[in-house]
């Protein structure tokens, strides 16, 4: 069986990587709209009503005008790669390791997570389930990001000449994907979060640190890890490294595109201090893999097709 698969802002970063992966691909065919016809209401209607299924890789606004052009008796399954509804009733939160492929696949509408709270649910949500970090710490995160995570106007100013090394942002204490964070991790706090960009062009470290010795729970480094383990024991695109990285984590400005999630438990001797760290493409498993992957599980089709995890 071949589904039909439409991209709407098939023209930017995340559009541009999933067509990509599904390249070659027989159990597809994928579509967009030229450039004529991308901002045409009635020529979006019909596409986004027409196809099987509707990966929107818009702006948030935006993302929220396509469902508003599906009609309510569409069987027309939507992936969005926005933030638009990863909080929103009646949607499925595209994170399978998490909510569970079964879900994913009976859905009619995912939200693809953010690539930040990936890196941060992936740690944080597991350990937090277990009881083995409390629901109401003061959790912060520390991020850095590679700039295709921004958009053309990012990726312009970082590939300019005199560009920067270093960006750092979200001062206001109010970055958008923080209502994710503590929803999907099941928090009674917001995190705080220092999110920065780097000049690679793809890439993220995020980085979870942990006072555990104050913590009621009294939680052991090696206890969350082998926690971690556990949890994603059967996952093929998760891995749990048994060994806290020897000297420095890198992120290169020749990466090649990647799929998978590495995760990190690093404990101080006698384990009572740890920094929980998270390693993926921004680009892959922070969306447009995460996305393929999300369409793999509603097609009925091999979790992993067409990805590099």
């Amino acid at each position: 069986m071949t589904h039909t698969v439409f991209i709407d802002g098939a023209a930017g970063t995340t559009g541009l990587e999933i067509a990509e992966r599904l390249a070659g691909r027989s159990e597809f065919t994928v579509f967009s709209l030229d450039d004529e016809k991308r901002k045409d209401p009635a020529a979006r209607r019909e596409a986004l009503n027409e196809a099987d299924v509707a990966i929107l890789c818009l702006p948030d606004e935006a993302a929220r005008e396509a469902i508003g052009l599906i009609d309510p008796a569409s069987r027309t399954r939507i992936i969005d790669a926005s933030s638009a509804h990863r909080t929103s009733e009646g949607w499925c939160y595209g994170f399978p390791e998490l909510v569970g492929p079964d879900r994913v696949a009976d859905a009619l509408r995912v939200s693809n997570p953010g690539c930040y709270p990936t890196g941060f649910l992936a740690l944080v949500a597991p350990l937090v389930r277990e009881g083995l970090l409390p629901a109401d710490w003061p959790f912060t995160v520390n991020a850095v990001s590679g700039y295709s995570g921004g958009g053309k106007a990012l990726i312009e100013r970082f590939e300019a000449d005199g560009a920067p090394a270093f960006r750092s942002y979200g001062y206001d204490l109010a970055h958008k994907h923080l209502p994710e964070m503590k929803a999907h991790a099941g928090l009674e706090h917001p995190v705080l979060f220092a999110p920065s960009v780097v000049s690679a062009y793809r890439g993220m470290i995020v980085e979870v640190p942990l006072h555990l010795g104050a913590m009621a729970t009294d939680p052991h480094a090696d206890t969350l890890r082998d926690a971690l383990a556990a949890f994603y024991a059967d996952s093929r695109v998760v891995t749990v490294r048994e060994k806290a990285p020897i000297g420095e984590l890198l992120l290169e400005r020749s990466a090649e595109p990647w799929d998978g999630l590495e995760l990190f438990v690093c404990g101080n001797e006698g384990g009572w201090n740890a920094r929980l760290v998270a390693r993926l493409d921004n680009l892959g498993k922070g969306a447009s893999g995460a996305a393929v992957q999300n369409l793999n599980l509603l097609c009925g089709l091999p979790e992993t097709a067409g990805l590099r995890p």
